[in-house]
């Protein structure tokens, strides 16, 4: 409720909640010494004495966030408002493995939780990977550009290393949960897409991430385009990914020197005719195929993040063709733009996660009965 409606006087509250004084003074007594509730300032008096104002305290406790791609990793501290503190991005090598990665992550957040002077405060750890996400096993499923971790038990080493929960999400749902938080709004849908390696897009509805059935909302990378006959590497051929993904430009680039993601972000952004034009291409496939999804979900934002997708040539040509193929309707008043947020899209995602997974009443409960 404080986080919906605060700041409110436990006056308010108690006529909100329908709760008895006793009960409404123990659990708020129980919030206050988790740091889960502060005062913010008294109500405007009346004649009498003034009442506090009570809100969610979004600042006292923290969250390590990370964002796994195939050929990045960025890791931070957030509070549970969505303020990285501090983060730390590093280039990875293709093929990379949990062996490798993992124990790198939790050093450098142990060395983030020191450094910001907030170890005594962590409550939860979030990691973004892309593809597929099993929330029961916390294995990721089919990461198609990412082959050494499928099926590999995501939270176990963060967890054991770092001693809290961890939460997992597809990347591009943590792209566009962070962009949501940005925007302002609690009733927008917003439709993030995700685009670097590999290809993906996340949609939050009603303030929450829609995963799909199976958890594969949002795969847009692995739509397959009629006769077109390129191999993606998820073993199909002709798939969006295969064709306008970054991993698809550097081998359209490859007989000119390209051999990784930053040389044809070099290109692009230098003015290379051919990376500019491949770029837009490339946006204007994605684009087309966003179009059906835009014409389905009638969201209020699209935002357009990773590393390719943060290219102007790219953005460009998605939305030429996006707003040219969707529905007139949907496509009205449709706000097209580039993650506000930036490279700290996903980070920001996560933190709103994991904020929200801590302020959930089941885990205050059990954090409750540990202290």
């Amino acid at each position: 409720m404080l986080r919906d409606a605060g700041p409110l006087t436990r006056q308010q509250l108690q006529a909100l909640l329908g709760l008895s004084r006793a009960t409404l003074v123990e659990r708020l007594d129980t919030l206050t010494r988790l740091r889960m509730v502060r005062t913010a300032g008294h109500d405007a008096s009346s004649g009498g004495r003034r009442a506090a104002l009570l809100e969610a305290d979004r600042t006292s406790r923290v969250a390590v966030v990370a964002w796994l791609g195939a050929s990045h990793v960025s890791v931070g501290v957030a509070d549970l408002a969505g303020t990285v503190l501090v983060d730390h991005t590093e280039r990875l090598p293709l093929g990379h493995t949990p062996g490798d990665v993992v124990p790198w992550l939790v050093d450098i957040a142990r060395a983030q939780l020191t450094e910001t002077g907030r170890g005594g405060d962590l409550a939860a750890v979030g990691l973004a990977v892309p593809g597929q996400i099993d929330q029961v096993t916390g294995v990721s499923i089919m990461p198609p550009t990412m082959t050494a971790w499928r099926d590999v038990p995501l939270r176990d080493g963060l967890a054991d290393g770092l001693g809290v929960e961890v939460l997992l999400e597809n990347d591009a749902n943590a792209l566009a949960y962070g962009e949501y938080l940005a925007a302002g709004h609690r009733q927008s849908t917003v439709l993030g897409v995700a685009v670097g390696t590999g290809i993906g897009a996340g949609v939050v509805i009603g303030g929450r991430p829609h995963r799909g059935a199976t958890g594969c909302a949002g795969e847009i990378g692995h739509i397959r385009i009629e006769d077109r006959d390129e191999r993606c590497t998820c073993g199909r051929h002709g798939c969006v990914a295969a064709l306008a993904s970054g991993k698809a430009m550097i081998r359209q680039l490859r007989g000119e020197g390209v051999r990784a993601l930053p040389d044809v972000i070099r290109r692009v952004e230098s003015g290379d005719p051919h990376a500019v034009a491949l770029a837009t291409d490339a946006g204007r496939l994605v684009g087309t195929v966003l179009a059906t999804v835009v014409t389905i979900l009638n969201p209020h934002v699209v935002r357009v993040g990773g590393e390719i997708g943060g290219l102007a040539p790219f953005r460009d040509g998605l939305a030429e063709t996006l707003t040219q193929h969707a529905h007139e309707v949907a496509a009205t008043g449709l706000d097209v733009g580039p993650a506000v947020l930036g490279e700290q899209a996903p980070l920001v995602g996560m933190a709103g996660l994991a904020a929200e997974a801590v302020f959930a009443p089941e885990a205050i409960d059990r954090l409750a009965a540990r202290s």
